[in-house]
């Protein structure tokens, strides 16, 4: 049977009053899909009191290794270090992050006020441009959302063996684009790879979801599994150059009216990254390769600087294979014994665009991780975040990143951040010490009392 990648719209029902939030997601996922489909990504759309507006990717076919659904709470919280995740979700339209390494600067200085950043492709990658921090961890997103849940733990490397996927072109110039790239990079960087041909190929077709944001199907991914089981063992991360297919003309409508037009790559990416590193449990991402010599000698004049980075570009290769080279490698919890591993005791803070709602929310809600919002990163989400039953002061909206990097510095600090904010709200006072304040009151009214002191 050929396995294939598609993306559907449900609607299921949460009690936030209920502590067994994952148990009624995963429950009522499982209900909708076929029992030979496998989640692979997962996000809430909207939220309508009790009903929750979800896009889910599956894959046909089983698929080894963990659930998305899996969590196991973290025991205990290791403030040895401070570190934070960063994740802007692909194709949501985000104003920050939604393009092309937009959202670098903002990782650079979020990087600034902790000893480790994780962060995801979507945030980095800028075709052949990208700026890692050195204290920055570049992973791909289903594995930072394992992370999260404590599934699996991230262990630093120095280097990996790439296995580079290009897939057949009728056009040679875009095959010499990707040869050309991996030689760059070897040359430049000293990078270890690979190059492997997939023919006959697969198809990645570009959609939109009921939301607005970006999605698509693919066809045949089972050619791509079946070149990484032909060759396991001598890779430790895979990047992939492939065409995605897109409506005629949208390439010029994106690059027109950047901020109408959700970027319509970046959605059915994830979809086939997350079905790999699902699959294999290694670190995987995608660039896309253009469709025809027309669109790599078309000029669209000087375009929006947030999406620069991909007319300048050919092969759009480069940022994924700089940042495959050094992304950590992946342990299982029970595993890992490193004292240099990252799992999800070591999260400081979860850092988002207000209204993204996933599993890695979820998971931050549930281990009482803070998580600041970051309410001017508009994006097509429409969830309510302070309908979640938060812990006092886990939950922390800003309105730009420089007041993110604020608020992470002060949650380092050990302080909260409001108390840095005026005017400074008083301490909440309940029960008895009501009767208090009451009797305060009415010996401010009453000079009687005060003259009988």
């Amino acid at each position: 049977m050929a396995e294939n990648v598609r993306q559907q719209s449900i609607e299921i029902y949460v009690d936030v009053t209920d502590p067994d939030i994952f148990g009624q997601v995963r429950t009522a996922v499982e209900h909708r899909i076929d029992a030979s489909e496998t989640p692979i990504r997962f996000a809430v759309t909207k939220t309508e009191g009790r009903c929750w507006t979800c896009e889910l990717a599956t894959l046909t076919g089983d698929v080894p290794g963990n659930s998305i659904f899996d969590f196991a709470p973290r025991s205990y919280e290791d403030n040895s270090h401070f570190n934070i995740v960063m994740l802007v979700p692909t194709g949501i339209g985000a104003l920050v992050g939604g393009h092309a390494g937009d959202a670098t600067p903002a990782a650079t200085l979020l990087s600034s006020v902790c000893d480790t950043l994780i962060t995801h492709p979507n945030v980095l990658n800028a075709s052949d441009i990208i700026h890692i921090p050195s204290n920055t961890l570049y992973v791909e997103g289903s594995l930072i959302t394992q992370l999260m849940l404590g599934a699996i733990d991230l262990r630093r490397v120095r280097n990996n063996r790439l296995l580079v996927l290009v897939q057949a072109h009728s056009e040679q110039l875009f095959i010499n684009a990707a040869i050309n790239s991996v030689n760059a990079a070897r040359a430049s960087y000293g990078l270890s790879a690979s190059i492997a041909e997939i023919d006959p190929s697969f198809r990645m077709i570009s959609e939109y979801a009921p939301s607005g944001a970006a999605a698509g199907r693919i066809e045949g991914i089972e050619r791509v599994f079946d070149v990484l089981d032909s060759r396991l063992g001598e890779f430790d991360a895979l990047a992939i150059t492939s065409v995605v297919d897109l409506p005629e003309g949208l390439h010029e409508s994106y690059y027109r009216l950047v901020d109408e037009v959700v970027n319509p790559w970046g959605g059915v990416e994830a979809m086939l990254t997350h079905a790999i590193s699902l699959r294999y449990g290694i670190p995987a991402a995608h660039a896309p390769m253009l469709e025809s010599r027309e669109l790599a000698e078309a000029d669209f004049g000087v375009v929006d600087p947030r999406t620069a980075a991909e007319v300048i570009s050919l092969a759009f290769l480069q940022c994924v294979l700089r940042g495959l080279q050094t992304t950590p490698a992946i342990t299982t919890s029970a595993s890992n014994t490193s004292r240099h591993g990252i799992r999800s005791a070591n999260i400081g803070c979860l850092v988002i665009p207000d209204g993204c709602l996933g599993l890695p929310t979820l998971a931050a809600l549930h281990n009482q991780i803070p998580v600041i919002a970051v309410h001017g990163n508009t994006n097509r989400m429409q969830n309510n975040l302070d309908l979640l039953p938060w812990q006092p002061m886990q939950l922390h909206r800003v309105e730009n990143y420089l007041e993110a990097a604020g608020a992470a510095a002060a949650l380092r600090a050990g302080i909260d951040p409001s108390s840095v904010i005026r005017p400074l709200r008083p301490v909440p006072v309940d029960g008895l010490a009501s009767s208090f304040r009451a009797n305060d009151a009415a010996y401010a009214a009453e000079p009687s009392l005060r003259a009988q002191e």
